[in-house]
């Protein structure tokens, strides 16, 4: 069996090998492993869970009828990853539907409806009720102009482990709501870092991934056999994409070990 010490041992190994610059948290029922946890990341996709759950929150408090139809004029449309660019310029999705897409295929057009139907102020506000530190939403998605001018979104290894948590343990939203969100995250179809090597058949992974340029991010909720484990891997100062993605993959595949041992 897999000692808590000796995961820690071999994801520290992993991390000192990246040529990036690496952030993490790794929750396990034996203990936490950190690593600048607290440190300043760029978001890239992670913003779209605690936007996530700011929709369900809406929905709760009445303001919001997850139901409800918005137009994806062309106009508000985006590149990047996604799929509403490619679709007719008609389209009308309901709210839960763009929920959805901003996480299982990080639709970023999805993602800027949601931010313009809940408003960028209460979604920050959730961010504070939240209790996570560090984690900002100033820009939509593709906004090259603010990014310019410095303007970007933020997050931490360890806000995004309390995402994850709050999530799984029913701790912010209704468990009805927190089981859909979780779903949704259970759905996600960009399964290239930390679970590429893992059993999806065996083990159950709810995650969200994120990357821009010199940035790999993913942070997962893992379960099997009754454990779960809460990670949140956040690397950047790349000059390669694939180096920051091997290193994710390793460590899920340390974590898969750990799970199964």
């Amino acid at each position: 069996m897999m000692s808590h010490e000796n995961l820690k041992k071999q994801v520290s190994e992993l991390v000192a090998h990246c040529k990036g610059r690496v952030g993490l948290v790794i929750e396990t029922c034996e203990g936490r492993i950190e690593i600048n946890h607290n440190d300043k990341f760029s978001a890239a996709s992670l913003i779209k869970i605690p936007i996530l759950i700011e929709g369900f929150r809406q929905c709760e408090d009445g303001l919001l009828d997850l139901h409800e139809y918005l137009p994806a004029f062309p106009s508000k449309r985006v590149g990047g990853a996604g799929v509403i660019q490619a679709l007719s310029a008609d389209l009308k999705l309901k709210v839960i539907d763009l929920m959805a897409l901003m996480i299982i295929v990080s639709d970023n057009s999805a993602t800027n409806l949601v931010i313009d139907r809940l408003g960028m102020n209460e979604i920050n506000q959730c961010i504070k009720a939240l209790n996570l530190q560090s984690t900002e939403l100033n820009r939509k998605m593709m906004d090259f102009e603010a990014i310019k001018i410095g303007m970007d979104n933020y997050t931490t290894p360890n806000d995004m482990v309390t995402c994850l948590k709050v999530i799984d343990q029913h701790r912010f939203l209704s468990k009805e709501n927190s089981e859909k969100a979780f779903g949704i995250l259970e759905k996600q179809q960009f399964k290239n870092k930390l679970s590429e090597s893992i059993d999806l058949e065996a083990m159950q992974v709810a995650n969200k991934t994120g990357e821009l340029p010199g940035v790999e991010h993913d942070c997962a909720i893992i379960k099997y056999g009754g454990k779960t484990i809460y990670a949140a891997v956040l690397i950047d100062q790349l000059s390669k994409q694939a180096e920051g993605r091997q290193t994710l993959v390793q460590i899920g595949k340390v974590l898969s070990n750990f799970m199964k041992s």
